[in-house]
């Protein structure tokens, strides 16, 4: 007990224990330990820190980010989005958060239905816009009201819910496409997502989205496309394949083999290949599907290894799912590192 301590008993007129000396010098030996090893474990963690800095390699930088809202829809370019388990999010809108589904419930894709892909879905404020060339915009509430059915809907086989968009979503939707009766779903926080893994057994049990095909994101780099593009006759854009992350700055095909990324706090890691279908010869500005073109090039140089035609068969490759790791907000311009093994 310190001099303070025994002058405060000496006042109210007890006096200080008395510790023996054998204790004494074992407390005074565990304060040496403890203090040891907090002085060992920060020297840990600053090299640990450093060799990790160390280990972090450039391998791009971040050229375009890009929301689908309503799936098979027109995509919005933004400058910065929060990456979330399911996706990425900008504001109000969340990627393939928003679905066109049949009177059977059954999704409605650009493969079946090639002008979807003239749709935009934007928010301003708690307002939504539908738009497309030629039509009137019609506005839309962010939350469909909670009055509004539940739908059980079916994307690529697998049930998940929708809240419906209401009568004039609908209307909109199927005087547009001029083909059958649509209507348009939302996926909302409390309904329970679709498991990853059902859909492509490369992912974890864990990972999940709304109404993409089966990854929260796509990563593609400007290289692959300018491959792609010197093989073919017609320029196809990156919007033909929907990336969600586009990175400049590495060579062709080079996102084949990034592991793992880090772009500022956010961490992604691989888990297999994009095929790829039909949907990539609809041109984006145009909404006709050409049916053959960029697909018959890419099948002529992107097809796997023949020990892995199991997983993919003979789909052409372009482009890599990715899962997030760590969440946090990525921009364009940020530096794309790879985490080394």
């Amino acid at each position: 007990m310190g001099a303070s301590g025994s002058w405060g008993l000496a006042l109210l007129g007890l006096s200080a224990p008395r510790v023996p000396r054998q204790l004494r010098s074992t407390w005074l030996g565990v304060a040496a330990l403890g203090l040891a090893a907090v002085a060992l474990g920060t020297v840990a963690w600053r090299r640990t820190r450093s060799r990790r800095r160390r280990r972090l390699q450039q391998v791009g930088t971040v050229a375009q980010l890009w929301i689908y809202p309503i799936k098979s829809c027109k995509g919005v370019s933004v400058s910065e989005a929060e990456c979330t388990d399911m996706g990425l999010r900008c504001g109000h809108l969340r990627d393939r958060f928003w679905l066109v589904i049949n009177e059977d419930g059954n999704m409605v894709t650009a493969r079946q239905e090639p002008r979807l892909v003239l749709i935009s879905l934007t928010c301003d404020n708690d307002t939504l816009t539908l738009s497309a060339a030629y039509t009137k915009d019609l506005l839309l509430p962010v939350t469909p009201p909670s009055t509004n059915p539940l739908v059980q809907c079916r994307v690529h086989g697998l049930e998940v819910q929708g809240r419906d968009c209401g009568e004039a979503a609908a209307q909109w939707i199927t005087d547009f496409l001029k083909k059958q009766p649509c209507r348009l779903v939302h996926f909302e926080p409390h309904m329970r997502p679709r498991r990853s893994q059902l859909m492509r057994s490369r992912f974890g049990p864990n990972h999940q989205v709304a109404y993409s095909d089966a990854s929260p994101f796509l990563v593609l780099s400007e290289a692959s496309l300018e491959d792609l593009n010197s093989r073919i006759e017609k320029r196809v854009k990156a919007t033909n394949f929907r990336p969600n992350i586009v990175i400049s700055g590495c060579s062709a095909h080079a996102e084949d083999s990034w592991n793992e990324l880090l772009i500022g706090e956010v961490a992604l890691k691989r888990v297999m290949a994009c095929t790829r279908c039909l949907l990539t010869t609809v041109d984006p500005d145009t909404g006709i599907m050409d049916g053959k073109e960029p697909l018959e090039t890419l099948r002529s140089y992107r097809l796997c290894d023949p020990s892995e035609q199991s997983v993919y068969g003979k789909l052409p490759l372009f482009g890599q799912y990715f899962t997030l790791e760590s969440s946090g907000t990525v921009k364009v311009g940020d530096p794309v590192y790879l985490l080394s093994q």
